[in-house]
């Protein structure tokens, strides 16, 4: 059973709808310990001063701003939540836009926020009002010490939330000398249409079901192999991709073969079809 990381309410004009949060995300990585090689025993990380080298127990250690080499002011958990003390366990619903209006690089955390079972209906009203209006909410809230901007919206009668990265959080391409390349680069019609066919030739509705992460899969199957005392041979890894030379050509071959691969997905469809 998955824990509320945050607790506090929606505000929605003078109506208040409490909300509990809970991370809508679970992550499937691998996650390996660092090892000692001689011995096989696990390394251990330590808070220890850089003045003596003496370890630090948790209760003697605080939050500190660097505002010059070595020079830091210390800040206080007390003195951050004095800051804005309304905000601090408040979903402030500032205004109610289309959900395409955002651009999807300002996305970050998603989380759910569920309601109070005492006063759900509060809660309802809110995800059905926002449904049929089709908009998304967006609002400001303080966790973990930060303030976070956020777009609500409603899904099959529940609120998710995403946090929204700021617009002076987000890098600017000019940045990027790379992107200056293709800026006087002119395209023949023939190949942008032979590109616009294969873009269609492998359209498709979404189905995240159809993606797994087989890089992962991979490695808990070599650890598997490991532990069961197998003898693993490590393949050197192939030469990178050569870069296309006949971009026209690469173009149509690789329209031949998405519409050989659809046709193939759709017989064996077809075939599950009739064995089903």
């Amino acid at each position: 059973m998955p824990r509320a990381i945050w607790t506090g309410t929606i505000s929605f004009g003078l109506v208040n709808v409490p909300v509990r949060m809970y991370t809508a995300v679970s992550r499937k990585t691998v996650r390996f310990n660092q090892l000692d090689a001689r011995s096989g025993s696990r390394i251990r990380l330590k808070k220890v001063s850089a003045l003596d080298g003496e370890d630090v127990p948790n209760d003697a250690i605080v939050r500190g701003y660097e505002v010059s080499p070595d020079n830091f002011v210390i800040v206080t958990d007390d003195e951050l939540a004095a800051l804005d003390p309304e905000a601090s366990r408040t979903i402030d619903l500032a205004e109610f836009v289309a959900l395409d209006e955002i651009d999807p690089i300002h996305f970050d955390g998603m989380y759910y926020l569920a309601p109070d079972p005492a006063l759900a209906k509060s809660y309802a009203l809110l995800a059905e009002a926002m449904t049929r209006a089709g908009r998304a909410g967006i609002a400001r809230f303080v966790m973990r010490g930060r303030q976070h901007l956020a777009a609500i919206r409603p899904v099959d009668g529940h609120l998710v939330l995403a946090t929204l990265v700021y617009p002076d959080e987000i890098r600017d391409p000019a940045e990027i000398d790379e992107f200056d390349e293709i800026s006087d680069i002119q395209l023949p019609e023939a190949e942008l249409q032979m590109a616009a066919q294969l873009v269609e030739s492998l359209s498709t509705d979404f189905d995240g079901e159809r993606y797994t992460d087989t890089y992962r899969e991979k490695v808990l199957d070599l650890i598997q192999r490991k532990a069961d005392g197998q003898e693993v041979l490590t393949e050197v890894a192939s030469a990178p991709t050569q870069p296309v030379v006949d971009l026209m050509a690469a173009l149509e071959k690789s329209v031949e073969e998405a519409k050989m691969a659809r046709r193939a997905g759709e017989d064996e469809a077809e075939d599950q079809k009739r064995s089903a």
